[in-house]
């Protein structure tokens, strides 16, 4: 029995020091001299920082639609991509893999095309793409991609890109 409440006792005190280790505030005085303190990026864990998805009106005032020229969508995309991962201490060379989603235009005055028309459609935007989208990485640095095509992508974009990158220079 003894042996049974030194263990309860022990228990107990170990789980009241861990609950005032969590709680650093319990004891601690008040800062005289409160600095800023840098709120740590949700998105970046360990040395990676993980893009949420960007389309082609994302970070632009203007806004295009999706009967403007698909290379227009491709090339603001990768734009915002690009400003995006530089501000967060990344540059498209960090880029460890990239999503890509692509949506043929749907709007009134426009025939979505069937069958072989639509596969046709959809492998001229993938060639559309490929042309600008290596541009933007240096020789030999394009990160592995996967790209798939889908009915719809929210905010008139008809391409939207989903990535990690390395964290090359991190905020201090």
């Amino acid at each position: 029995m003894e042996m049974n409440t030194r263990r309860s006792f022990l228990g107990g005190v170990a789980a009241m020091a861990a609950a005032v280790a969590a709680e650093p505030t319990l004891f601690a005085q008040p800062d005289p001299a409160p600095q800023k303190r840098r709120v740590p990026n949700p998105h970046v864990h360990g040395d990676v920082y993980y893009v949420y998805g960007i389309g082609s009106n994302d970070g632009y005032s203007d806004h295009i639609t999706v009967t403007d020229p698909f290379e227009k969508h491709v090339t603001r995309t990768m734009d915002a991509l690009k400003k995006d991962l530089e501000s967060n201490g990344c540059s498209m060379d960090s880029i460890l893999q990239l999503q890509v989603f692509l949506c043929l235009p749907l709007a009134d005055g426009v025939t979505m095309p069937i069958g072989k028309a639509r596969f046709d459609a959809h492998q001229a935007q993938y060639e559309a793409l490929n042309k600008i989208y290596h541009t933007y990485f240096s020789p030999g640095k394009s990160p592995a991609r996967a790209c798939m095509a889908l009915e719809w992508i929210p905010g008139n974009s008809l391409i939207e890109v989903v990535s990690c990158a390395r964290v090359i220079n991190p905020a201090s």
